[in-house]
């Protein structure tokens, strides 16, 4: 199973410490392949370099031990009809999943509730440690 995270699930890990989120991303990159957009990469360093400058080099070794495959996000994406969000740097990861045939997306952010998608399965982190770890 391919799954990908958002930015504010390694942001949750890396700065404020979060051991449960932190444990179901070990879990995910031992039994599953984990993927990330350039969009989410690029955005969790620009976030915590702005915001929390002492994290950086937590979220940076965090990054560099990930196991991961990279989605590339376009920085103009295309015209499309697959879905309609509110917040462009949503549409961002949202497209780039898609793009990238990711199985699940796991996200704290509730813009991406009731989109109706087939695909990727849309889900709170407790809702996939339930599913998928439990």
């Amino acid at each position: 199973m391919r799954v990908t995270v958002d930015s504010n699930i390694l942001i949750s890990i890396a700065v404020f410490g979060s051991k449960s989120l932190g444990k179901m991303l070990d879990c995910i990159c031992e039994r599953y392949t984990l993927v990330l957009s350039s969009y989410v990469v690029d955005e969790i360093t620009r976030v915590v370099k702005e915001k929390f400058p002492g994290k950086a080099a937590i979220m940076d070794n965090l990054l560099f031990k990930l196991p991961y495959e990279t989605e590339f996000t376009p920085r103009k994406l295309p015209k499309h009809d697959l879905f309609q969000i509110r917040d462009p740097s949503d549409e961002k990861v949202l497209y780039s999943a898609i793009t990238a045939d990711v199985d699940v997306l796991i996200t704290g952010d509730n813009d991406f509730n009731n989109l109706g998608l087939e695909r990727p399965e849309i889900l709170k982190p407790a809702d996939f440690i339930t599913k998928y770890l439990a």
